[in-house]
């Protein structure tokens, strides 16, 4: 019966756990990330008919917000520029 060394198997456990444990943290940040929560508010500059994301995205940031976008609330007929932020 051929006798096995424990140096390479040492040194393949311990490569598997550094493995699993940067795999396991980077799941973590993923986690994280997913729980960031977007807040949504009115343009006070924005005028006229919101068509295009990007006209409304560069007024927002005028406005100090991180973006926008162009959505239509449930009691109004037009769409309107809503700037968006992280909570």
């Amino acid at each position: 019966m051929a006798k096995i060394s424990s140096r390479p198997c040492s040194l393949f456990v311990l490569l598997l756990l550094i493995f699993m444990v940067s795999h396991e943290e980077a799941g973590m940040v993923k986690v994280a990330e997913a729980r960031v929560k977007v807040c949504a508010t009115q343009s006070r500059y924005f005028k006229g008919g919101c068509r295009r994301d990007h006209n409304c995205a560069m007024v927002c940031r005028d406005e100090g917000f991180s973006g926008g976008r162009c959505t239509k609330p449930f009691s109004r007929p037009r769409r309107h520029c809503f700037c968006t932020k992280f909570c």
